[in-house]
């Protein structure tokens, strides 16, 4: 049975008149009213096509969101830094990236 927790979190940015300039934001990237009734969910994703650790990540990160879709969410995918200890040492300018080179 599913509990009603009150508004939604993403309601101070999706609902109200207050917020039509917020809504027509997220029109504008494609989504639907219908999209901003339910919970906006993010998704940090560090992929890039420089670090052999990250680059898998661009289809987990789309299973993902279709995992969200289907569980009745809005996914928001944003992406995050990276970097590879093992090619950014080892040469001039970068001695070490990552604090657990200690």
């Amino acid at each position: 049975m599913k509990q009603d927790r009150g508004p939604l979190r993403s309601s101070m940015v999706t609902q109200g008149l207050d917020r039509a300039t917020h809504r027509s934001l997220f029109y504008s990237m494609g989504l639907h009213p219908e999209h901003l009734q339910k919970p906006l969910v993010a998704i940090v994703n560090s992929f890039n096509e420089l670090m052999p650790g990250h680059f898998h990540l661009q289809p987990l990160c789309q299973a993902i969101k279709l995992g969200i879709a289907e569980a009745g969410g809005t996914p928001l995918e944003f992406p995050s830094i990276a970097v590879c200890d093992g090619i950014a040492t080892g040469h001039v300018g970068m001695k070490m990236p990552m604090l657990s080179g200690n």
